[in-house]
């Protein structure tokens, strides 16, 4: 019998810019695509790409080679900025209008 896993929290978003801090992509910067939240691992563009073979199915059809983005753990990557080009952690704080934001730790620039 199968046990539920139980869904983590992940500590990013579709939409922010990462950078890998470890693995084959280390110091590689991406956008995030999608996220996995069952298996706590995440889709970064043009990082972890593979390359897959598709035979010909009929006579007409040609082989392909198709190069995709496969997902890396969440805990390889760390928050980026874009402005100042550095990975930090991050802290979450009140703004003006009492919702939460991202800061980050070394430059203490919103996201």
């Amino acid at each position: 019998m199968k046990k539920n896993k139980k869904q983590q929290k992940m500590h990013v978003k579709t939409g922010e810019t990462v950078q890998v801090i470890s693995g084959n992509d280390k110091g590689k910067i991406g956008k995030i695509i999608r996220i996995l939240k069952k298996s706590s691992k995440i889709i970064v563009e043009n990082i972890n790409i593979r390359t897959k073979h598709i035979k010909p199915q009929k006579e007409v059809n040609n082989g392909k080679i198709i190069t995709t983005e496969m997902p890396i753990h969440s805990s390889k990557v760390m928050l980026y900025s874009t402005k100042n080009k550095i990975a930090s952690r991050y802290y979450t704080a009140l703004n003006i209008n009492n919702k939460k934001q991202k800061v980050l730790k070394k430059n203490n620039e919103t996201i």
